[in-house]
């Protein structure tokens, strides 16, 4: 069992190390952002094995308590380490809901990485058999039907707590109704190491 390793005590096997490297990695790709407009590029070989294994990843930006920046992906398509350089960038950058981020910004920026475990497809046969199985604080979920889709970290539960609120929340997220439900809803729940 991979916690054996005193040094490596976290459920996806990502020790203290690991974690503070990709720290570095997520802001450095953020400063070369502003320097040079690129995400940074990352050379694999020069990281741990674990850095280099397949995963998804968010990069959250907070900036005096504030969202400043928030980008993901849900399925593992690139090695972890540059995953967490491409999101740190598509953070600062390309987030939507935020100008690209100033030079001026960088020493007030906390840098938040979650790793996700693989999604797994979740069974109800309602909406409430559904909202019954949810784990408040542990659950990050996907919901998709048709061209609509949209995934709520695990740290939302922070600010919408209640499984009823969470889920509807979600749903306005992907684009449909609080109160929508249909039979094609597809929802998939995850996990995340968050540092």
């Amino acid at each position: 069992m991979s916690s054996a390793n005193p040094h490596n005590s976290s459920k996806n096997g990502l020790c203290e190390e690991e974690c503070s490297l990709l720290h570095k990695v997520a802001r450095a790709s953020i400063e070369h952002g502003i320097e040079t407009g690129r995400p940074l590029t990352v050379d694999i070989a020069r990281y741990p094995h674990p850095l280099r294994e397949p995963r998804a990843t968010f990069v959250t930006l907070n900036e005096h308590g504030q969202l400043r920046g928030c980008i993901g992906s849900l399925e593992a398509v690139r090695p972890l380490v540059e995953d967490v350089a491409h999101n740190a960038y598509a953070a600062a950058f390309s987030d939507p809901r935020f100008p690209p981020l100033q030079a001026s910004e960088l020493a007030d920026l906390d840098v938040h990485i979650s790793v996700l475990s693989p999604a797994t497809p979740m069974q109800f046969h309602s909406e409430e058999d559904l909202i019954r199985q949810l784990r408040p604080g542990v659950d990050g979920l996907i919901l998709e039907d048709g061209y609509h889709r949209g995934t709520f970290l695990p740290a939302v539960w922070e600010s919408l707590p209640d499984p009823h609120d969470f889920l509807q929340h979600l749903k306005l997220k992907a684009g449909l109704p609080a109160d929508y439900w249909s039979d094609t809803i597809r929802v998939s729940r995850y996990t995340t190491e968050s540092f």
